[in-house]
């Protein structure tokens, strides 16, 4: 998988009040300096369990193996 598919980041307070305070896959609350990932493909905020989860459903071109076709941001 690219490298640049996910940027590594600490959840600060202007991302918890701006943009997200869950996560956008499973909806579990992010706090404060927890580590959290943008997923550069569908513009969002996840957690660690979910960035595995969607690393492992990824091709190294980045496209989904096993696409589910009721996701919101099925690519």
């Amino acid at each position: 998988m690219s490298e640049n598919y996910f940027i590594r980041q600490v959840a600060t307070k202007d991302i918890l009040s701006n943009v997200a305070n869950f996560c956008s896959e499973c909806y579990t609350p992010i706090s404060y300096n927890d580590t959290i990932f943008y997923d550069m493909t569908s513009y969002r905020y996840l957690c660690q369990k979910c960035k595995n989860e969607i690393e492992e459903r990824v091709d190294s071109n980045c496209n989904f193996i096993d696409a589910k076709p009721d996701s919101l941001f099925n690519l």
